[in-house]
């Protein structure tokens, strides 16, 4: 088998630096089309902006094999009155999470304005004990610009409006990526882009054995996961298997961990297909994975979004461990390379 860790990691840095919160996915998208192309690999656009291409060919019903590329992020909701921002979520996270976070306020106009999330209570030496009674929400969070008008500091809505900012500009959080030598990878949105990179991978390495597959392999990157309809009308009408790939949550009383490959049999969407779960198990014997199994009560995939839109097909979830999830997320190499692992011993099987 020839997958490589070290391309993997050069191109999950790469994707990871590309900002793409549900909405503005573009561009990440677009890289990963030129990724595919330099495959030999065309691949297209659906209407929704979501990613398709296929390897293999056979007589049987197809197989796919789903990950999404849009991260968590926000909207400009507000311009206050001091030329600071209001926030309205996209994707679910704690607000929490992001308090001190750099970030960028992508305008309309194409440029990005640098902001930090801070708190509308800062400044302990001018709040005290305010500042840690403060709930972390919308209306407590706000984003400081880190930019000037006529030389001036932003301190009103017009100064602000000026510079280009406006109600609806995405905003994306800055990943924070660093890859150890150990293996271990932390950064932001390892949810999902570990599982882009995961599908990547594998592709490069089914088309060395295209011919040998039981039947056609599509794969998909959509772009709407995070705010639940991510999949859904992006599978062909032959696919009769579909396994989703995203992050497996690490915590306590979870059997996932950052170094394994997780098979999730059950989440908020109900179990998953049990017939191809036992597949995926009885490829992970033949691959010599460990694979763990988990259930995740607040969680859902593109396969479930799939589903609710009405495919007609078998669904199964897997994905590497990715510790604090929706927070600032950690995972290790061996994960990724198990969970690509495993894909490749199921779709040779008949």
């Amino acid at each position: 088998m020839a997958l490589q860790s070290t391309a993997m990691l050069e191109s999950l840095r790469a994707i990871l630096a590309i900002p793409s919160p549900t909405g503005l996915t573009t561009q990440a998208l677009q890289w990963c089309a030129d990724e595919l192309l330099a495959m030999g690999v065309k691949a297209e656009f659906s209407a929704k902006g979501a990613l398709r291409w296929s390897v293999g060919a056979g007589k049987k019903p197809a197989r796919a094999i789903l990950a999404h590329i849009d991260t968590l992020g926000a909207m400009v909701k507000e311009i206050k009155y001091n030329g600071r921002l209001k926030l309205s979520m996209l994707g679910g996270y704690d607000w929490g999470t992001v308090e001190g976070e750099y970030c960028l306020v992508h305008t309309q106009s194409g440029q990005c304005i640098s902001g930090t999330v801070v708190n509308v209570r800062q400044s302990t030496h001018v709040w005290g004990v305010a500042l840690s009674e403060n709930k972390r929400s919308a209306e407590t969070l706000e984003i400081r610009l880190d930019a000037m008008h006529n030389n001036r500091a932003i301190n009103t809505s017009l100064e602000a409006r000026a510079i280009g900012v406006g109600v609806g500009d995405f905003v994306s959080w800055q990943p924070r990526t660093e890859v150890f030598d150990n293996g271990y990878i932390k950064s932001r949105f390892l949810d999902n882009k570990a599982g882009v990179v995961i599908l990547l991978a594998v592709t490069k390495e089914l088309l060395t054995q295209a011919k040998k597959l039981p039947t056609r392999v599509d794969f998909v990157l959509s772009n709407y996961e995070e705010v639940g309809h991510g999949a859904a009308g992006m599978v062909a009408s032959d696919v009769a298997e579909v396994v989703a790939v995203d992050m497996a949550a690490v915590g306590e009383g979870q059997t996932s961990l950052e170094t394994h490959c997780t098979l999730c049999v059950k989440d908020s969407g109900g179990p998953y297909d049990h017939q191809l779960s036992q597949m995926l198990r009885q490829a992970a014997i033949q691959a010599g994975i460990d694979l763990r199994i988990d259930i995740y009560p607040f969680y859902s995939s593109d396969a479930t979004a799939a589903w609710n839109a009405g495919l007609d097909a078998r669904c199964a979830l897997i994905g590497p461990g990715v510790d604090a999830s929706h927070s600032y997320e950690r995972t290790h190499v061996s994960a990724l390379l198990d969970t690509a692992k495993l894909l490749l011993e199921y779709l040779k099987n008949q």
